[in-house]
């Protein structure tokens, strides 16, 4: 008789993606995918879905460190929800900045085409809801 049980995935190891439609499709998190999905020529079937069918991504991490780039959702608004630690979401509007003070157990939400990054003021927890079709990138 077979075992009947199964282990869970680790968000932190696992992009979950909710494609439109309703299914989800857990997908190893490696070095490359963000480059792959961004240069949008990638053969990889996982990056093709993300890129042709759309949907959301779900993921959880740990932030050390302050972001060193800008990062922008142009497909849709993303959600942080901080689990644990203390986090200022620097969001550009208009010219300006606007920081977002996130303490463990609040969340926010990036506006879609937002350029954002983050500041760890004590390391912690994330977890993200993106619509990750054509993020890209920028120096700070």
């Amino acid at each position: 008789m077979a075992n009947p049980r199964q282990p869970g995935f680790d968000l932190r190891s696992t992009y979950l993606h909710l494609a439109d439609g309703g299914d989800a499709l857990p997908i190893e998190v490696r070095p490359t995918f963000w480059p792959e999905l961004m240069s949008g020529d990638s053969e990889a079937e996982d990056i093709r879905r993300v890129a042709d069918v759309g949907g959301w991504l779900v993921t959880s991490f740990h932030m050390d460190k302050d972001m060193q780039q800008w990062e922008m959702h142009p497909a849709g608004d993303e959600i942080l929800h901080l689990l644990s630690g203390a986090i200022d979401v620097v969001l550009e509007e208009q010219g300006s900045e606007r920081v977002v003070e996130l303490r463990a157990g609040t969340a926010c939400k990036v506006p879609q085409g937002a350029w954002h990054r983050m500041i760890v003021r004590e390391p912690g927890e994330f977890l993200t809801i993106t619509y990750g079709k054509g993020t890209q990138h920028r120096p700070l």
